[in-house]
């Protein structure tokens, strides 16, 4: 505490309560500066007082406004009201107590249903109880019935300037208590609290719906209702993941959709699992009844281009007219069974097409994330999406979570699934807004969906809903959910559908008759009754899917692809590495940074060859100014894990930092490098996404090392390499995954290139392991100006980013293009071995064929390793002599790197002319050693063995 006084203001409250409540039982707790003050303002006869029972807080003692008078926060760091045994209870009123401390106690009462609230609130449709903190009963603060018609200013709560204390409890019952529940007071902005404060305490946190709204509910209910009674009846025993007990999600999303393009909200991009899909896909997303039937009827197993996937995982886009006729564009992602990870991927393809809009300030388009309750307590994932949140390269202005909570996860009751009270206590590392909803009440839905929307617009953070229902069905419609939840099913049996409870309450208004909702039942089946005739029609088309965006580009096998010139001119490669160098005057870099830019200067100059870097810088710049975007994210990205790229410079005086790649022209494709938070999975599903609808840009991923990739396995597995064979869908996304064996032990050396390998079919990606600068630069050139849209997969180096052989000249750039097989220029007829690699170990191969004089061995460097590159391979070793013995060597373990894929494709004659073994190290459970000197005396081995007689 600096100086003689305490700095003290309504924040700091809650820490001030603690404090005083520790020096009171020992004095010698706290600080001695705090023990000061708390001396000096300490009362005579206050130990009496403690003994009678009724101990003064600190806000009594040292005169301050009670908490939250105006909005405070008055919580713990978890969000929740830090209450000791005893420390906010007045078991009575002491005889000097005067308005002013009357008053403190009702601020604390309101206070407190701020903060804990929810926990009593009605949110479970199936009625379970739940216990009631003490600190809601009035008497936890020495109140008895004689005080509740005592009036208290209540001016910061919005209506009348006073009530009497039983209107301001009735009324924070009905805010805080009835079937929503709020928790905002985690939230550290008093601007944002008292902002929800306000929209809640005003109106009691309820909507007043005209009756259209009520009709259009209903409607909405009705719809989902009807379509999952009717799969039931016309597909018995088919999984179809069914909504039933969470309906009110379709009215959600409705009103979602036409309030947000009211709100000026032009592209929605949705995500979610598999239960409810169905329904929102017919009901929301705009697909025909007749297509959801006709994948039921499973007629057509060769329709998809690919393998295809099941019904429930499958997407759609659509446009939708608001009431008002505004145009919003609707997209629901594809989306695999491991749940949640979608979260990241949708939010990518928000980026990207808001960054298509030029809506820089992200108000133009919205995701919304629909998750499950024990997904999102229980998925690592769902933490590193909501870390996105707030970060400059990832933001999407705010996204709307929808929780559907079936208070159940397959088989597992939340008592064993989490260790926190609510599925979403995850949410409060941000500082939003979680509304708990009872979902068997619609109006309340649409009340926390139009606070939610409203919050999102004006302080463009994340929002999340946690809509309380239950799962009619099991886990899916072949299951039998009472044999592990027997009284949650008894329950459940019991309630009528969330449809017919909120007609009753229409009809209980009168705002409706019976033969109204009839009818709209009516026209609801007749509707799908005539889309599963017109399914089942043999003259049935399917509809042209609208590619958009990626009209110009293809997938399908390699040989569709057609070469481009990835060459460019020497002297605009050389202005273009000079530009990189060039830095603003008052500008001070470090001063190896000076040093290595004065080195790019010689580079550019065409005094030194061009390192890995140089040829990484020049792709990018090159691109750059033909108008190309590039957006490059991961660890450490921008300045490289190995030092190498320094594509954004520090200033070490003050830290402000120039992006040379940023000033080589006016009219210049933008260029986005973004250092990530430390996430493989949350981040790689972003730029997944991101390269889905801008598949005209060079999008990429770079991980700090190539095995850290592990990470993202279930992105790479479900998503990158089986996008096209399920979906049809394509991407260009870059991976960068540093690769090659230098001694730093398990972790820092392989990339896993065997991983990629195993998943290699349908050419579905691309896997290099490149040698060279020039290599470097056509390939990430061709990778952007091809058409065909492929996965690019590069083993990048370490220890060859600083190899001096590992260089390029200019002219290679201007001139050459990618090579997929390094032939080597050795006389062909004088061959007695072939070698075959890839990546680093070539460098060391040709260093040990120099030692020992070894003209005789030829080393073919196979810089692509998928597509196999079989046509380019026999051509390079056409003029060798058959039965001219080959050796593929790679610096991997014996059951990892490319040697068992390669063997299976390439048998044990290679072309039928080449007998073909491999030397490696042995099988290994670890892909490397721990120990340097192990790693040179297994290196020394393998060398060894290469050049054996």
């Amino acid at each position: 505490m600096p100086g003689s006084e305490p700095s003290l203001n309504i924040e700091s409250l809650a820490f001030l309560e603690d404090a005083y409540a520790d020096y009171l039982k020992d004095p010698a707790s706290v600080t001695p500066d705090w023990r000061e003050y708390f001396d000096d303002m300490r009362p005579t006869g206050h130990g009496e007082a403690l003994r009678a029972g009724a101990p003064p807080t600190f806000a009594q003692r040292s005169s301050l406004p009670g908490p939250d008078t105006h909005g405070s926060n008055g919580a713990t760091a978890n969000g929740e009201a830090a209450h000791g045994t005893n420390r906010h209870e007045w078991n009575g009123e002491t005889a000097s107590e005067g308005a002013e401390a009357l008053q403190e106690r009702v601020d604390q009462l309101v206070r407190d249903y701020r903060v804990r609230g929810h926990i009593v609130a009605q949110l479970d449709p199936l009625g379970q109880p739940r216990p009631a903190p003490p600190e809601l009963d009035p008497g936890f603060y020495g109140f008895t019935e004689a005080d509740l018609n005592r009036r208290f200013s209540t001016k910061w709560m919005g209506g009348a300037d006073e009530r009497t204390l039983r209107e301001i409890i009735d009324w924070l019952k009905n805010t805080y208590c009835r079937t929503i529940g709020a928790q905002f007071m985690h939230i550290d902005s008093l601007k944002v609290r008292q902002w929800l404060q306000h929209r809640m305490e005003s109106t009691g946190n309820r909507l007043e719906l005209p009756r259209s709204a009520q009709m259009r509910i209903l409607r909405r209910l009705t719809d989902a209702t009807v379509f999952e009674e009717f799969l039931w009846k016309k597909y018995p025993g088919a999984k179809t993941f069914s909504l039933a007990g969470a309906e009110s999600l379709i009215p959600l999303l409705d009103l979602a959709i036409e309030k947000a393009g009211e709100d000026g909200v032009k592209d929605i991009v949705l995500a979610m699992a598999h239960r409810g899909r169905l329904n929102v896909l017919s009901n929301i997303m705009g697909k025909s009844p007749r297509r959801v039937f006709r994948e039921f009827d499973d007629v057509d197993p060769n329709l998809h281009t690919g393998d295809g996937d099941v019904k429930y995982h499958l997407g759609h886009s659509s446009d939708w007219v608001t009431a008002t006729g505004k145009k919003v564009h609707i997209t629901l992602c594809f989306n695999p069974s491991h749940l949640e990870f979608v979260n990241t991927v949708a939010q990518g393809r928000m980026r990207a097409k808001q960054d298509r809009m030029g809506d820089i300030e992200r108000r133009n388009g919205m995701a919304i994330l629909i998750h499950g309750d024990a997904a999102f307590a229980g998925e690592g994932i769902v933490q590193e999406t909501l870390n996105l949140s707030q970060l400059n390269g990832y933001s999407v202005g705010g996204t709307i979570h929808v929780v559907v909570n079936n208070q159940v996860g397959f088989t597992t009751n939340p008592s064993d699934a989490r260790s926190c009270t609510y599925a979403t206590d995850v949410a409060k590392m941000l500082h939003s807004p979680i509304f708990h909803v009872n979902g068997e009440d619609p109006e309340a839905v649409a009340q926390v969906l139009q606070l939610s929307l409203d919050f999102r617009k004006t302080f463009q953070r994340d929002v999340v809903i946690d809509m309380y229902c239950y799962r009619l069905k099991g886990h899916n419609e072949g299951d039998e959910p009472s044999f592990t939840q027997p009284m949650m099913y008894r329950a459940i049996e019991r309630r009528k559908s969330v449809r017919d409870s909120y007609l009753d309450y229409l009809l209980a208004l009168g705002g409706i008759s019976v033969l109204e909702a009839k009818k709209i039942v009516e026209n609801s089946q007749q509707h799908l009754e005539q889309e599963l005739k017109a399914a089942r029609e043999p003259t049935y088309q399917a509809p042209t899917e609208v590619r958009k965006v990626w009209t110009e580009f293809i997938g399908g096998p390699e040989s569709q692809a057609v070469d481009v010139n990835t060459g460019v001119d020497a002297k605009v490669l050389m202005r273009l590495l000079k530009q990189q160098t060039e830095i603003p005057d008052d500008f001070r870099p470090h001063p190896k940074i000076v040093r290595l830019l004065a080195q790019r200067v010689e580079i550019a100059e065409g005094k030194r060859p061009l390192d890995w870097a140089a040829g990484e810088a020049a792709a990018f710049a090159s691109l750059l100014v033909e108008g190309v975007r590039v957006r490059l994210s991961g660890q450490d990205c921008a300045r490289g894990t190995f030092s190498h790229r320094h594509a954004v410079l520090h200033d070490v005086t003050d830290g402000h930092t120039y992006t040379p790649l940023l000033n080589l022209a006016d009219n210049q494709g933008p260029l986005e490098i973004y250092n990530s938070p430390l996430s493989e999975a949350g981040v790689l599903g972003f730029d997944y996404g991101y390269s889905l609808d801008w598949p005209e840009a060079l999008v990429i991923w770079e991980a700090q090392f190539g095995d850290f990739g592990n990470a993202a396995q279930v992105i790479i597995d479900q998503f990158l390499v089986s996008g096209e064979d399920k979906w049809n869908r394509l991407s260009g996304l870059v991976l960068l995954l540093p690769h090659g064996y230098e001694g730093q032990g398990p972790e820092h050396s392989s990339a896993r290139l065997e991983r990629y390998l195993a998943l290699a079919a349908e050419d579905n990606m691309q896997i290099v392991n490149l040698t060279t600068p020039a290599q470097i630069f056509h390939c990430l050139r061709r990778q952007v100006l091809r058409k065909w849209r492929k996965p690019l997969v590069v083993m990048t180096p370490k220890s060859l980013l600083r190899l001096p052989a590992a260089v390029s000249t200019i002219d290679e750039l201007a001139t050459g293009k990618f090579h997929k097989v390094l032939p080597d220029p050795v006389d062909a007829q004088g061959v007695s071995r072939i070698l075959l690699c890839t990546g680093k170990i070539y460098y060391e191969l040709v260093q040990q064929r120099e030692e020992l004089g070894r003209k005789n061995v030829a080393i073919v460097r196979v810089e692509q390793l998928y597509p196999l590159p079989t046509a380019d391979l026999e051509a390079a070793l056409a003029n060798y002599p058959d039965t001219t013995p080959a050796y593929w060597v790679q610096e991997e373990p014996e059951n990892m790197g490319a040697w068992r894929f390669l063997r299976i494709h390439w048998g044990e004659r290679l072309f039928g002319r080449f007998p073909l073994q491999g030397i490696s190290r042995p099988a290994s459970a670890s892909p490397a050693a721990g120990s340097q000197n192990r790693h040179k005396k297994e290196q020394k081995a393998l060398l060894e063995q290469a050049f054996a007689p």
